[in-house]
């Protein structure tokens, strides 16, 4: 690992052909950053992302955009105008030598000059097409526009983030987008994962096929305890100030101002012992007083998802001296790493640059400078998102000139190592999934030891793509199995709920618990005894994977570090998950989803314009987005190995994601000197006016509008029936409407707050306005009827919970799709539920034996 490991990338010898805008650009990316040639097809001036901001020195160029240098670096560029019948010839030509066409075209045009998927993979029958849309080719709103702000109203990120309410608890601000484009990135990793999936059945059948992705269903399932509290128990979450969404807003914020102005995350956490440690560290500094240890009540019974246990409306004397003890601080001098060291969730909200001067990220390569020569310069990117032993992100070469590798991207693809097995056959005897056909994956075995959704997540999705995983817990350090519980009473009393449900108690009935692991087997196991440690060895040996999410160090200890695991079976893959990735400064760092968040730059990017606080995240973003790169690491491991016959340990993290989908940040610091500031929810970059969310009738209903162009503005003067707005002087073109944003917003908000959220909508998509209710959990399972017709939600019988919906994968699979349930067809395990399966079928220990272990402890 580091400056002197592999140069080779995980999909070096793969070709990808991209037709693609902001929808799958961040795809492309990845595939270009795992190693993959992406030759970038552009029409006649160049794809229409080189016109979004921000750009190199303010000027505004094709060739100097910021955001088209962020998110194609690595790639080479052919324009091809594909309405002229030569051009065509020549991206069939292109075709014909790829792996996997990469697109997100507006719907029926390709079909309509013969290029659609289904004539290419008829002439092509191992070619993958991989297509990314706003909403899905069918279904209600599959003619809506769409764009970043669009989508994360309608799919629920909104009304989980932004600020605390009003006293009286009246919402006075509202929701906010995260800046910035995270719709994309939440469905580009998806799309990616689905990729790397589709090649490894490719590998195995020599089958390609087509793959879909809607923007909408992806986002929509990516927030986090609100999907399942909704579904669960049918109660709302509501947003509060840089935490967590929960059921009832709380009055103890998480993060601490220093006195020059900048910000803390500061939790106490929920172990026994971080009072004490609190209380140590602020006697060095000689500011315990007011600090009374006995009078902290933290909790620490069961496994709560970070941000949702149970909380208290009283005063709270230990978070007021916190409060007291960081302004006492400058944000240079805050001892948040002696915090770390004592084991308390602490970070600074940095600002983005800040990672990227970081020594723990430039040795990790997390960060590198790429050369434009054309400049005379090198610039500062984001780079690589994981360590590995036999592969390594590529930097590759700067974002291409526009049409500047048409002579090259012709010339015959060099040899690599095979991409289809030569065994390669279609599946005989294999066990169909409910859709009726194979899994992507084959006999594939995970030793599971993830927990918190980071890592749980990423195990998750090969669950679903027909991988056999066991989830070891250990009782008394088990999953985060304590969030949005069933109903007292089951899915009877659910399915005939009017108003919110009290939850039980009981751990093997946990509503998130059971969406973040489906499909798995579930094993009690103490490996810390010398028995149980034998154990593990020996799933070790018949295992393909073994994925963890513990903090750096833990596997090493308990005698199952990387070593350990090669001396059992060579080729293992080992994987491992953690806040800020084990090698490097920060490696025993104490993280979860709001630390990462924090650390990253994410919270601080996002609310209001300075002086507000930054809103931040309303759940552990970080904790998805790494889930969906820890699936991409195992899953791209996979195919290293498939490949060459190599095992490998990769060290991921999941600050490093927020580092790459930061880029456009790090990269305008580095070329312009200039320093993130928060936007709200406007559009500064690809410039847009009316943009933002504006109230409507009822209580918190929200209605995001986008304009971009002079004929959206005028349609949505129209439908707001204020056709006089367009000759107002302050409104006439993009540019005064810029200048006005103001005074546009008050007018577009004295028409919006009348109005019906969903009426409103449905009026300007018809006149071709991209707009998007702020949805909740309960509007997106219950008023939704495109995500409806999308399927999104797929129900999946657990042995003790029963029969509830869940989050299904959202990438459309046409040869092996996915299923949630997995080849078990069965929902989260209970606590070592298949303790017999894996002792006695696959280690062949009798019931007495079994029984045995259970007696000492070690089962």
């Amino acid at each position: 690992m580091g400056a002197d490991g592999p140069t080779r990338g995980a999909l070096t010898g793969v070709r990808v052909i991209e037709l693609a805008d902001e929808q799958a650009e961040y795809c492309g990316l990845t595939l270009a950053g795992l190693g993959a040639d992406v030759i970038k097809v552009e029409p006649p001036g160049g794809s229409s992302t080189r016109r979004i901001g921000p750009f190199y020195q303010d000027r505004e160029d094709p060739e100097r955009s910021l955001f088209f240098w962020q998110y194609n670096r690595g790639k080479r560029s052919i324009v091809l105008d594909l309405r002229q019948r030569d051009d065509r010839e020549r991206f069939r030509s292109l075709v014909a030598t790829a792996d996997v066409l990469l697109e997100s075209t507006p719907g029926g045009e390709l079909q309509a000059l013969g290029l659609g998927a289904d004539a290419l993979m008829k002439e092509f029958p191992t070619l993958i097409v991989a297509r990314t849309s706003p909403f899905g080719d069918d279904g209600p709103w599959a003619g809506f526009k769409g764009s970043d702000l669009v989508h994360l109203a309608l799919g629920g990120v909104m009304m989980n983030c932004g600020y605390d309410p009003a006293p009286g608890g009246a919402y006075d601000l509202p929701p906010i987008a995260p800046q910035m484009w995270h719709a994309y990135h939440v469905a580009g990793e998806q799309l990616s994962v689905a990729i790397i999936a589709a090649l490894l059945y490719r590998w195995r059948t020599g089958k390609g096929q087509y793959l879909s992705c809607a923007v909408h269903e992806a986002v929509a399932k990516s927030t986090e305890v609100d999907l399942m509290t909704w579904v669960m128990r049918r109660s709302l979450v509501q947003r509060q100030t840089c935490r967590h969404a929960r059921e009832g807003v709380t009055p103890h914020p998480s993060i601490v101002h220093t006195k020059d102005g900048r910000w803390v995350m500061a939790n106490l956490g929920t172990r026994p012992g971080d009072t004490a440690q609190l209380a140590g560290l602020m006697e060095k500094y000689g500011m315990e007083a007011g600090l009374d240890p006995e009078k902290a009540t933290v909790p620490t019974s069961g496994r709560f998802v970070p941000g949702t246990g149970p909380s208290t409306q009283k005063r709270d004397h230990v978070m007021e001296a916190v409060q007291r003890f960081v302004r006492a601080f400058t944000y240079e001098n805050i001892p948040w790493r002696e915090a770390q060291e004592a084991g308390m969730l602490w970070a600074p909200l940095r600002k983005p640059h800040e990672n990227a001067m970081d020594p723990h990220w430039l040795a990790r390569q997390s960060c590198a400078d790429v050369e434009h020569p054309e400049l005379g310069r090198s610039f500062r990117y984001a780079t690589s998102k994981w360590l590995a032993t036999r592969t390594s992100w590529s930097v590759g070469r700067r974002a291409p000139l526009l049409n500047e590798d048409a002579k090259t991207v012709v010339r015959p693809r060099q040899r690599d190592v095979p991409l289809i097995s030569a065994k390669a056959r279609p599946p005989v005897n294999e066990g169909l999934s409910p859709h009726g056909k194979p899994f992507p994956l084959g006999k594939i075995r995970i030793l599971d030891f993830t927990w918190f959704l980071a890592s749980a997540g990423g195990t998750r999705f090969l669950a679903a793509f027909g991988a056999e995983s066991i989830k070891v817990e250990l009782k008394s350090h088990p999953d985060t199995r304590m969030a949005a519980m069933a109903p007292v009473g089951g899915r009877a009393a659910r399915d005939a709920a009017t108003g919110p449900l009290r939850g039980v108690t009981d751990p093997d009935m946990g509503g998130q618990f059971n969406n973040k692991n489906p499909g798995k087997r579930g094993i009690s196991l103490n490996v810390r005894h010398p028995k149980g440690l034998e154990i593990a060895r020996r799933l070790v040996a018949m295992s393909d994977i073994v994925a963890e999410g513990f903090s750096p160090g833990v596997l090493d200890n308990w005698g199952l570090g990387y070593d350990a695991l090669r001396a059992i079976k060579p080729d293992i893959i080992y994987v491992q998950q953690s806040g800020m990735g084990a090698k490097g400064t920060y490696g025993r760092f104490r993280t979860v989803g709001p630390i990462a968040n924090s650390f990253s730059g994410l919270s601080e990017m996002s609310g209001l314009p300075e002086p507000a606080m930054p809103a931040g995240w309303g759940y552990s973003y970080l904790d998805w987005m790494g889930a969906y790169s820890f699936a991409l690491a195992m899953l791209t491991a996979l195919l290293h190995r498939e490949r060459t016959g190599e095992g490998q340990w990769v060290d991921a993290s999941q600050s490093e994601v927020g580092l790459m989908i930061s880029g456009t940040t790090i990269l305008d610091w580095s070329a312009n000197g200039r320093i993130w500031s928060r936007y709200g929810n406007r559009s500064p970059y690809k410039k847009a006016a009316p943009h933002n969310a504006y109230p409507c009738a009822g209580e918190d209903r929200w209605l995001a509008i986008a304009c971009f162009t002079e004929a959206e503005w005028r349609a949505a003067a129209e439908v707001a029936g204020h056709p006089e707005w367009v000759n107002d002087t302050r409104f006439t073109d993009l540019t005064a409407r810029l200048k006005n944003q103001d005074a546009l917003d008050a007018f577009v908000a004295s028409w919006t707050k009348s109005q019906d959220a969903y009426q409103a909508m449905l009026a300007l998509q018809r006149a071709g306005v991209p707009a998007g209710v702020c949805q909740t959990a309960g509007d997106r399972c219950d008023h939704d009827p495109q995500l409806a017709a999308l399927k999104w939600l797929t129900e999946v019988t657990g042995t003790k919970i029963g029969r509830w919906p869940l989050a299904e994968v959202p990438v459309k699979m046409s040869e092996s799709p996915a299923y949630i349930g997995g080849r078990l067809d069965r929902g989260a395990p209970c606590y070592g539920e298949d303790n017999a399966y894996v002792y006695g079928e696959l280690l062949g220990m009798s019931s007495q034996e079994i029984k045995t272990l259970a007696d000492e402890g070690v089962i």
